[in-house]
């Protein structure tokens, strides 16, 4: 059990440290001196850095599924989900610094795979699901095609943390994502799922999440 402890204690620690100043910018040595850890602990626990990126993005990625099911769980409808969602994606943006994802792709081809799994397969299916129920709910346009949008949604959330495009001394990153967030909901809704977001909007509506967050 304190094994088990120490492991997770090791993981959340450096998830903390990896969203605040990247993943680059960050050694076994500053984690271990952030945990009051020696850094033998840390290697008996994780091979190597790149295994500790790996198993805290796994850990991130599970905690992610279960916070997107509540908000899909405890919403009215499809419209009430993607904003929840939308503000769920400008608080994670807020707290993220903006290299943690290049850093993952370009020196941890292992968490970056875990990262392209959970989007093409969650992420898409989860989008999928909610275009299908909003069209049936008449607040989706009907000629949206389900598959379409949630690679093109996928596409810009790749877009939107890519420097070479959104150089992050220029643009703020969280605002980058809401605004293209935004964008998407309001080209595919009906004119009433339009009003009912911006309805939802302007009553803050919060999402209640409690039991997973």
């Amino acid at each position: 059990m304190e094994e088990l402890e120490t492991k997770e204690k090791i993981l959340k620690g450096a998830e903390g440290l990896f969203t605040r100043y990247g993943i680059r910018s960050i050694s076994m040595d500053d984690i271990a001196h952030h945990l009051s850890v020696s850094k033998k602990t840390l290697y008996q626990h994780f091979a190597d850095k790149d295994e500790l990126v790996t198993m805290v993005t796994e850990a991130h990625m599970a905690s992610s599924k279960k916070m997107y099911e509540a908000i899909r769980k405890h919403s009215e409808n499809s419209i009430d989900e993607l904003h929840k969602i939308g503000m769920q994606v400008r608080r994670h943006m807020e707290e993220q610094n903006p290299s943690l994802l290049f850093d993952i792709q370009k020196f941890h081809p292992k968490a970056w795979s875990v990262w392209v799994e959970y989007k093409d397969n969650f992420i898409h299916s989860a989008i999928v699901r909610n275009i299908k129920q909003g069209i049936k709910d008449g607040l989706i346009r009907p000629e949206v095609s389900a598959e379409i949008f949630a690679q093109f949604r996928l596409a810009t959330i790749q877009i939107c943390s890519d420097e070479q495009y959104f150089p992050h001394g220029k643009f703020n990153m969280a605002e980058v994502q809401s605004q293209v967030f935004e964008q998407f909901v309001y080209g595919i809704c009906t004119e009433k799922g339009k009003k009912l977001y911006q309805k939802y909007k302007e009553t803050n509506h919060q999402p209640h999440l409690n039991s997973v967050l």
